[in-house]
């Protein structure tokens, strides 16, 4: 199974060459890291003479769950080396700045000599998977060297479950080799057994996405806050994560919206942050077209917002951003793209925003409607109550205090993790050996 299982991922790849040839030149994407994808290890994660555990976290919204998961089990296992590993650039910029360069590294591609070269350089105790990843040549060789392997804050989506359901002869293979599952809910350690882990191995650990601690502020924030201050530059409506639709971008949507709005609100400001940097470029020219006056955040040199818009061309600031927000638009939700955490702008307790395609983010979406801390709407509607809570100042602060009560109300899953994390490792010894 395994071999045919490596045979076609090698012809994926080949098939596929060509696209990741193009995305490298035309985006760069994929470049960065190519020989550690490929099993390559640097120098600074040889010859250590500690074991490690190893967290793998795919990009920035596992970065960011693991964050504080990170530093309490340095606490807790102070005789092992954590070392974090990421998929995407934007993961790894992310990771390297909370955990240290020195500590990061590519995620292989998951061929069997490529696991093995650095489950044999990093002699991980535990293997430590955030979300829900399932690689069948690492889990065996991890297992085999002695490893324990421990997904966490495990989730089953709605759109990848069919799926798993297909393959769960083989899943249940695959399964054997992970000692535990910390699932986000009752329905994810369902799900999970359905698609063939041992019920044994599936706890309900909530979710880590809770314990994320409030972003640190962006350098532009105190001058953003002074500019907005100085030109009376208000409301301000923050939209963030938004994406590219089949037929309309979630940009064209609210840059026509922004228009109802300034004309009601002349001197309201949108700070619009478009989730992949490779369409900074195509934002803003649909933002050129649109006669609305607008500014990249990298060229803005503190020139008045007033009716304007600024597009947030960089990376790692939105976060901190909903802080300035009056009304916050969490983004892949107005098109079918599943939505995006809105926990960050909960952080604030700013009224939050989504459209009504959450399915990525299923759980969290469903308790903050539950306790009616988000406002969920359509494109058709998405002016009007934009335009509604802007005139009710009580419903929309009452709106932005529930959803930071909801957040608050649900932390400790880092704590939990931590505990079952060291249960599973007491009973071996540290001496693991290289697959």
């Amino acid at each position: 199974m395994y071999l045919l299982y490596s045979a076609l991922l090698a012809v994926v790849l080949v098939v596929g060459s060509p696209y990741w040839l193009f995305q490298m030149l035309r985006h760069g994407k994929y470049r960065r890291g190519l020989w550690q994808r490929l099993g390559a290890v640097p120098e600074r994660f040889r010859g250590s003479t500690k074991p490690s555990i190893w967290i793998h976290a795919v990009s920035v919204g596992e970065v960011l769950a693991v964050s504080e998961l990170v530093p309490a089990l340095g606490n807790q296992f102070p005789g092992h080396r954590i070392v974090i590993s990421t998929t995407t650039d934007t993961g790894q910029k992310l990771a390297g700045a909370r955990f240290g360069a020195e500590n990061i590294f590519y995620f292989p591609l998951d061929f069997a000599f490529a696991a093995r070269r650095w489950i044999a350089a990093l002699r991980p105790s535990a293997i430590v998977i955030a979300e829900t990843e399932f690689w069948p040549n690492l889990l065996r060789i991890a297992h085999r060297s002695g490893a324990r392997i421990a997904i966490v804050n495990a989730r089953i989506s709605d759109r990848s479950l069919p799926g798993y359901r297909r393959w769960r002869k083989f899943l249940t293979k695959i399964l054997r080799d992970v000692d535990l599952f910390l699932a986000q809910t009752p329905e994810d350690a369902r799900r999970l057994v359905e698609i063939g882990a041992a019920a044994n191995r599936v706890l309900v650990g909530g979710n880590l996405k809770y314990d994320i601690p409030p972003p640190v502020p962006s350098p532009i924030i105190d001058q953003l806050r002074s500019s907005l201050a100085a030109s009376g530059s208000t409301p301000v409506l923050v939209c963030g994560s938004t994406v590219e639709g089949v037929l309309e971008s979630e940009e064209a949507l609210l840059i026509a919206t922004f228009q109802s709005v300034l004309a009601a609100h002349p001197a309201a400001v949108m700070l619009l942050a478009p989730r992949h940097p490779e369409r900074f470029a195509s934002v803003a020219a649909l933002l050129q077209q649109s006669n609305i006056k607008f500014f990249r955040r990298s060229l803005w040199r503190g020139d008045s917002l007033t009716g304007a818009i600024l597009l947030i061309d960089s990376i790692g600031e939105l976060s901190s951003l909903y802080a300035l927000a009056d009304i916050a638009f969490v983004g892949g939700s107005l098109v079918p793209r599943g939505g995006h955490n809105i926990i960050e702008p909960a952080h604030f307790g700013v009224p939050i925003l989504v459209g009504p395609h959450t399915e990525n983010f299923r759980d969290i979406v469903e308790l903050f409607k539950s306790r009616a801390a988000v406002c969920v709407v359509s494109p058709s509607d998405l002016s009007s109550t934009i335009l509604e809570l802007l005139a009710n100042d009580s419903q929309r602060r009452e709106l932005g205090r529930r959803a930071a009560e909801t957040l608050q109300s649900q932390r400790g899953a880092t704590q939990l993790a931590v505990q079952k994390l060291q249960e599973l490792l007491a009973p071996q010894s540290h001496e693991v050996n290289p697959a």
